[in-house]
């Protein structure tokens, strides 16, 4: 009942009636009165007025199924949304669910991940209360060959997500990456699952550095939270949400058009190293070029030696020729 009631106060900015309420749920007066108590409980602020009902004023930064379902708007709102307080990895939870048949738009979240993975099977840590994990599940049916494209959709969708509430809009290294002041804030990792060529699931997660005020070690030079690079402090539900209203809105373009013609010329203006000489990092060799943005199919285009040549995500990283931007 909290995630109904949250809602209904969320979609009024004037009070709702206590018999609204009732009506709406089919419950008793006593049951909404113990309800709003539990929410006050959990550190939401509520006004309760006579003859008025109920008005929410502010909500913890709380990552639950209550406060991230009353604010979920997007294309698979209806879909299944679990939240831990603690797990492994939130891409590990969603591929299990993915093969247990969840459906397409299925959501895991969590507070703190202690097994969490990045992109080449490096960690990626979530400690409790500053940082927001999530994955999600995605049944296309295009071909595998389409799949990369996702991560650089979710990039998208990510810097837009932060610059709706952080008012920054973070920059993009390709292919996964999202930087503000040229330290890493955020980090995608799509991976997928065939079934005679055929995709069977694909599961983006993506991990944002929301809160902390500081990283130890070889992290302090490299990462940032949304907080160090703006200072303001964000809703990580209100965070999720955003995330997944633009993504389904990129994504619905991508599912009819197949390619990224759409989002090319939006994408290569934020991405961090346009213009600019960029190291990649083979197995065969590194090499250097000018960074000359993504094509219609997410290559990263590089010049070297007077031609352009295409480089395609996966084992191949791209730096900055003095460092990680």
């Amino acid at each position: 009942m909290k995630k109904q009631i949250l809602t209904m106060l969320r979609e009024k900015e004037e009070y709702v009636s206590g018999q609204q309420i009732c009506e709406t749920l089919g419950v008793s007066r006593t049951a909404v009165w113990k309800c709003i108590c539990a929410l006050k409980e959990d550190g939401y602020r509520i006004d309760s007025q006579k003859n008025r009902g109920y008005h929410l004023e502010a909500a913890p930064d709380v990552l639950t199924e209550a406060e991230i379902g009353s604010r979920r708007r997007d294309l698979w709102k209806n879909a299944p949304l679990l939240v831990f307080q603690e797990t492994d990895s939130t891409n590990i939870q969603a591929n299990r669910l993915a093969e247990e048949g969840a459906p397409e738009g299925t959501l895991v979240v969590a507070d703190r991940q202690n097994g969490g993975k990045g992109r080449r099977g490096r960690s990626w840590e979530t400690p409790s209360g500053t940082a927001l994990a999530m994955s999600f599940v995605l049944r296309p049916a295009f071909r595998p060959e389409k799949a990369s494209m996702l991560t650089l959709l979710a990039a998208m969708a990510g810097k837009k997500a932060v610059e709706d509430l952080a008012g920054s809009a973070p920059q993009i290294k390709w292919p996964n990456d999202l930087l503000l002041s040229s330290r890493k804030i955020a980090g995608i990792l799509t991976e997928m699952k065939l079934e005679e060529q055929d995709i069977r699931q694909i599961v983006v997660g993506i991990g944002f550095n929301v809160s902390q005020e500081s990283f130890e070690g070889e992290l302090s030079g490299r990462a940032a939270s949304i907080f160090q690079a703006t200072g303001r402090r964000i809703s990580r539900a209100e965070l999720c949400c955003r995330f997944m209203e633009h993504f389904g809105e990129e994504y619905l373009k991508f599912r009819e058009e197949q390619n990224l013609a759409f989002l090319r010329e939006e994408y290569n203006a934020s991405l961090v190293s346009l213009g600019e000489e960029v190291r990649i990092l083979e197995p065969s060799g590194d090499w250097t070029g000018i960074c000359r943005g993504i094509d219609a199919g997410g290559a990263l285009l590089v010049e070297a030696g007077g031609s352009l040549h295409k480089v395609i995500s996966g084992e191949v990283s791209v730096r900055g020729v003095n460092g990680y931007v």
